[in-house]
């Protein structure tokens, strides 16, 4: 019997039982779909933390100080100010650093005409969209904010080192924050309250996302004001810095180097890292996640092959006579085995087919919902989707194929 015949009478077979052979594909498809679907989404999920990164720019270090100040009685009283010693280093190595600013927040509310931040309230809709007003955050930073956060002005001028220096009350408003107050409207030039305090808006920043995904973000919802208006606005001392390197400058050599300035600048009680570092560390997370659902979707895959296996050893007993006869004229134990493995293989290749199917649709779609970005299984994704569901037929199905193989003719052909 060549491989044609084979796989002739192995369909024949599975399209006689229909029923039987839509459950037990069942077990295969869910398996192949769900494996598939969690793979593709948690590869959205990186590719959406890759673009959020690299919105924010590359090669960027955050710096963390957590030295404290204490009265003669112990108690504290905050931390130092440490941004001008800072801001003054960084400023001095123009060769290896773009810019430094602060993280610091402001609690504060910003009112414009009816507009009011404490009184927004958003929704989420079915397909995770925002509905209503997200409040802004409001950061506290230094001239070379933007560049240390890859932003662009698309309307009026930037924070400068006078409105620093001279506590000028102004502030620059992100994309996302300008459509919540003003709209279509120009920003620039218009007059904001901040916990009572007027503060003009001196310019609009673009925004860092594209245009399909910048609807209603949390990257462009911000307000930047000049770090020393804290005076006005209160908050403690910045305890976290970003600093922006050159393209060409090597992070893992430059790190130390900054570590060295902070070791002498406040003793044990800083930390320098790279966001690539916190990048790698969120996408070994995804990794794991995903391995840990996969293997729990997996389980199904195992339910299904059993199910194969059961359905083929009841193959095997209702054609034992076909057997036997097939036995009786010549057939060789290979051709029997290559029969049943070929049925089986088929049965499980059409169950990871369909699976593939369902499991590229929800990819699909969750991932347009969860992280608005359509994502479709990889090749190498989808063929090994196949390959695993043809593999499970051929595994098993051994044992009732070699089982179909060892009847005796004699003995098959007394069979009803």
């Amino acid at each position: 019997m060549n491989l044609l015949q084979a796989f002739k009478m192995a369909w024949k077979s599975i399209w006689g039982k229909k029923g039987r052979s839509v459950l037990t594909i069942l077990g295969i498809f869910i398996g192949i779909a769900a494996v598939m679907t969690i793979v593709s989404v948690m590869e959205g999920m990186k590719e959406f933390t890759r673009q959020q990164y690299a919105a924010m720019g590359s090669n960027r270090i955050t710096v963390s100080i957590w030295s404290m100040q204490y009265d003669e009685h112990g108690n504290s009283i905050g931390g130092k100010d440490y941004f001008p010693d800072l801001y003054e280093y960084c400023n001095s190595m123009k060769d290896k650093v773009v810019g430094v600013t602060p993280e610091g927040t402001v609690n504060a509310t910003v009112v414009y005409g009816t507009k009011s931040s404490a009184n927004m309230e958003y929704t989420w809709d079915e397909q995770g969209n925002l509905k209503g007003d997200v409040p802004p955050n409001l950061v506290y930073a230094s001239d070379q904010y933007s560049v240390c956060s890859n932003l662009t002005l698309v309307k009026g001028r930037d924070l400068a080192y006078l409105d620093m220096t001279n506590y000028n009350q102004v502030c620059v408003l992100g994309a996302q924050a300008a459509r919540t107050f003003f709209g279509s409207a120009n920003p620039v030039g218009q007059e904001m309250q901040v916990n009572g305090n007027p503060f003009t808006v001196v310019g609009v920043y673009a925004s860092r996302l594209s245009e399909k995904s910048a609807g209603n973000n949390t990257l462009d919802n911000f307000i930047a004001f000049p770090y020393t208006t804290r005076r006005v606005l209160g908050g403690e001392a910045p305890t976290r810095f970003t600093i922006k390197a050159k393209p060409n400058v090597d992070l893992n050599k430059f790190i130390p180097t900054i570590g060295g300035f902070l070791k002498g600048l406040v003793g044990n009680g800083y930390d320098v890292s790279s966001e690539n570092q916190f990048q790698d560390y969120q996408n070994e997370y995804l990794t794991q996640l995903s391995l840990i659902l996969g293997g729990i979707a997996a389980i199904s895959l195992v339910v299904g092959g059993i199910g194969i296996m059961n359905i083929m050893l009841v193959t095997v007993t209702e054609r034992t006579r076909e057997i036997g006869i097939r036995r009786a004229i010549g057939a060789q134990r290979a051709s029997i085995v290559a029969q049943f493995l070929i049925e089986a293989a088929m049965l499980c290749g059409i169950g990871g087919l369909v699976g593939i199917a369902v499991g590229t649709a929800a990819s699909v779609a969750l991932s347009t919902v969860l992280v608005k970005i359509t994502v479709y299984p990889p090749l190498w994704v989808t063929g090994a989707a196949f390959g695993l569901s043809v593999a499970l037929g051929i595994l098993f199905g051994s044992y009732p194929a070699v089982k179909a193989s060892k009847l005796q003719p004699v003995e098959a052909l007394r069979a009803d």
